[in-house]
């Protein structure tokens, strides 16, 4: 009998407080989706159902008028952005009041509370002024050469492979391919070691990063909660990655500083950056700040450019380190692949491409180097067409941290919404992408759009690949130029055409959940070209 009644109990305090949970937006007159019991709007991304850009298309697409609209993440009320202008005033004019990411991160763990993803107010705008001279052109040129050693031993690869075949080709699942490249080009321009990972497949700085990439159950339930419920980081330190591979990244770094430092090496290199900024050395360069890489590369605001005064300590630098191993592993590859396929399937684009490339090549006899690869007008326009239609981050997030007036989230509203402190607000980097009001056939890929006659018609904030404002990604140079040397040597040298395992069109795969992965695996087919 007493089980009854406190179940009796339970369930009706279970219930009232989800009523008033789920009833924040009615209550406030901005224009949701039925969430579903405790798990809220992502119920068919947790269950694997749908992945979670669907889910987010869905609620972006249903309310055709809104500027912003309700999601739920589990009970918890967020905001979705559907209107450039809001962003706008999300990520660059009231940048004041939603500067941060979640805060999910545990003091106990590195990669998130030290780096500059974690960290937070005043320490993070002291960290971006600090690294921002580590991504100028100028010192990407002294990186290019290391890029195009990766990438020429992966193309040498693939030859003899192809070679090996009877039947003249290779099918290749291009995602676990380029991750080894991505691999090889960070330990080389992140951490000064010569890895080869096509070679030496299983070798421990790819295993590690496997490990960090490759979520176990245990670590993306980890994830997830703390997403949704940052609190718990405040009652109980929760580390999502082993502790084991954070302290043999940290070994690394340290005694690859202290080895350049007794040697006096010095290697155009990460870790010669976190040297020089531990010593106090490392200076913003006197020069323009242009879109140099590319139409898609973010601008660095005045934050980044500001005087360099707070000194870090050797935590603070190796987070640095381990995130920027993190963010270059599977990020990169993830964009090479979706590239890949669009010219596998887009015949048409990839023999342009391939004549841009063919004529470069002639032209500077085979000496391409940062600023030629740059003049490249077409294969410019391809990356950023396929970081238009595959956005690595698919969605971004900022936390508020003062109370703010958005306005009304319709024409049919009869009062302001306010954002409080703490709120979470998103912006669909992905829904708006594929927006027909901005691109017309979203699910077309057309690089046109990116061309000198049409680019001006791209309304702003609504290309955001990397990012917006001053938080937006600090490498995006190094990761487009790291794509295009890649892109290069493997157009230069073979024919791509879709595998018998490709599907077209492609489409997201819903047991990925949140990770970028196309249903089915990334495979294409490589010959190499008959003129070689």
């Amino acid at each position: 009998m007493y089980v009854l009644i406190w179940s009796c109990v339970l369930f009706v305090t279970l219930n009232l407080y989800l009523r008033r949970k789920y009833s924040y937006f009615r209550d406030h007159g901005v224009n949701h989706l039925p969430p579903a019991v405790i798990l809220g709007s992502a119920a068919k991304t947790i269950l694997k159902m749908q992945h979670f850009v669907d889910s987010v298309n869905k609620l972006y697409f249903t309310f055709p008028a809104d500027r912003f609209v309700g999601n739920y993440d589990f009970v918890n009320p967020s905001i979705i952005i559907r209107d450039p202008e809001v962003i706008k005033l999300i990520g660059v004019k009231a940048f004041d009041h939603f500067c941060d990411h979640r805060n999910f991160a545990s003091k106990s763990d590195p990669v998130f509370a030290k780096s500059l993803f974690g960290l937070r107010g005043q320490k993070w705008r002291d960290m971006r002024s600090t690294l921002s001279p580590a991504f100028t052109g100028s010192k990407l040129r002294g990186m290019v050469p290391l890029m195009q050693d990766c990438s020429k031993n992966l193309v040498r690869y693939l030859k003899t492979e192809v070679c090996k075949s009877e039947e003249g080709y290779l099918d290749v699942d291009t995602k676990e391919l380029f991750t080894r490249y991505a691999n090889d080009v960070i330990a080389t321009c992140a951490f000064g070691l010569e890895v080869d990972s096509i070679a030496e497949k299983n070798n421990e700085f790819y295993r590690i990063g496997h490990r960090f990439t490759n979520l176990t159950f245990i670590q993306t339930l980890k994830m997830f909660t703390l997403f949704m419920f940052p609190f718990i980081n405040k009652i109980v330190d929760v580390n999502v990655f082993p502790k084991d591979i954070i302290g043999h990244l940290k070994r690394i770094v340290l005694d690859t500083m202290a080895n350049r430092d007794e040697n006096n090496t010095v290697r155009p290199d990460l870790i010669q950056i976190l040297l020089e900024v531990k010593k106090g050395i490392l200076k913003h360069e006197n020069v323009k700040d242009d879109k140099d890489a590319g139409f898609a590369t973010v601008e660095e605001s005045a934050i980044g450019k500001g005087a360099i005064k707070h000194a870090w300590d050797d935590d603070d630098l190796i987070a640095q380190g381990i995130l920027f191993f993190v963010a270059g592993f599977d990020s990169v590859s993830t964009v090479i692949a979706f590239l890949l396929y669009e010219l596998a399937v887009n015949v048409d684009v990839q023999d342009r491409l391939r004549r841009e490339i063919d004529a470069c090549y002639e032209k500077n006899r085979g000496k391409i180097d940062y600023d030629k690869l740059n003049q490249m007008t077409y294969l410019d326009m391809v990356l950023s067409e396929s970081l238009r239609k595959w956005p690595p981050a698919p969605i971004l997030d900022r936390e508020c941290e003062k109370h703010y007036n958005l306005g009304r989230p319709h024409s049919n509203a009869t009062k302001d919404f306010y954002v409080e402190k703490s709120f979470q607000v998103a912006i669909p980097v992905w829904a708006i992408h594929h927006d027909p009001r901005y691109y017309p056939q979203p699910a077309r890929f057309d690089p046109e759009r990116f061309s000198d006659d049409n680019r001006h018609n791209i309304e702003p904030f609504t290309y955001m690949p990397f990012g917006i404002g001053p938080r937006n990604c600090i490498g995006s140079r190094f990761a487009i130029t790291e794509i295009k040397i890649m892109v290069f040597d493997l157009i230069r040298h073979f024919e791509l055409s879709p595998a018998s395992k490709t599907r077209v069109p492609a489409e997201l795969d819903p047991s990925s959940a949140f990770a970028m992965r196309m249903l089915g695996g990334h495979w294409i087919r490589i010959r190499i070209r008959a003129d070689q």
